[in-house]
């Protein structure tokens, strides 16, 4: 019986992908007003997230922000099940690199490279594009979905021009595999951490947020350069993404250095665009003192 509900969602959303992407709008359109208006979707947990990362905006203006943001949300669900379909022709044409050079000297150089993102704008294409534009294997960390044949179709749609997706359990044992490969190791670098994996927290957002240290880590054990992609949403349905240098030298930094930088870069980001990044996300779980309450 599982199996075949699995099959038959995985039918359907690959039927919806085939959807012209003027029609997948219209349907982004409605999704929108059940998001928002009838089921509220997450509203509390976005409001108190906007509340707490801009208490210095009027309610009006993180209301204005808070609506974008779930046209946005209904915007990306649609891009994401266009996913299984799009082609390389349709991508190349919608996703843009700008500044590919700060990665390409390094292969080039016989160093491979860890690329840090966040959860804004769609991620997703960025990964699928990377791995159109870039030469050599881009190896791209991700957090297993609970539900094992969901799993499987998103990690088919995620590697389907050649990305090779790493569980983050496996990131280090992969690296081994792949160290003498020239790779793009790509990471997101806003995931929320459990409680026992809460080692650190820092200032993002107006608020003390717990980070995990696996991308200082790896940094640190390899010694590659560190590039950030900066995404922009140039139009509905287009991107542009910008490769920005942020450490080159790992090996020379401070304790928390690159936690703090790679962080930072994407606060920055997300205060010029804020309706981008993934709000309905429970960033905020906990505090410092919950940590050491528990100690």
């Amino acid at each position: 019986m599982k199996q075949g509900l699995f099959r038959l969602t995985a039918s359907i959303l690959y039927l919806v992908s085939l959807l012209p992407f003027q029609l997948l709008y219209l349907i982004s359109d409605v999704l929108f007003f059940f998001l928002y208006i009838v089921f509220r979707y997450r509203r509390k947990v976005v409001k108190m997230n906007l509340l707490n990362s801009f208490p210095e905006l009027s309610e009006k203006s993180r209301n204005d922000i808070e609506r974008k943001y779930y046209r946005y949300l209904a915007d990306l669900i649609m891009e994401s099940i266009k996913s299984f379909s799009i082609t390389a022709r349709e991508l190349k044409k919608r996703y843009k690199f700008q500044n590919l050079e700060e990665i390409t000297q390094h292969l080039d150089a016989g160093k491979n490279v860890i690329a840090v993102s966040g959860h804004y704008g769609n991620w997703e294409w960025a990964n699928l594009r990377a791995a159109l534009e870039i030469k050599g294997r881009i190896l791209v960390v991700y957090k297993p979905l609970s539900d094992i044949s969901l799993d499987k179709l998103f990690r088919s749609m995620r590697s389907k021009f050649g990305s090779i997706l790493v569980p983050m359990k496996q990131t280090l044992r992969k690296i081994t595999e792949y160290k003498n490969m020239p790779h793009v190791l790509v990471l997101v670098g806003d995931q929320t951490p459990t409680r026992e994996e809460s080692q650190y927290f820092t200032d993002f957002l107006n608020q003390p947020t717990a980070v995990f240290l696996g991308i200082e880590k790896v940094a640190l054990n390899t010694n590659n350069p560190i590039v950030y992609f900066n995404i922009n949403r140039i139009k509905r349905g287009y991107y542009e993404c910008t490769v920005k240098a942020l450490i080159n030298n790992p090996a020379e930094t401070s304790d928390h250095e690159i936690t703090k930088v790679h962080t930072r870069e994407l606060e920055n980001h997300i205060r010029l665009n804020p309706e981008f990044w993934l709000w309905s996300h429970r960033r905020w779980k906990f505090s410092p003192e919950d940590i050491k309450h528990k100690l």
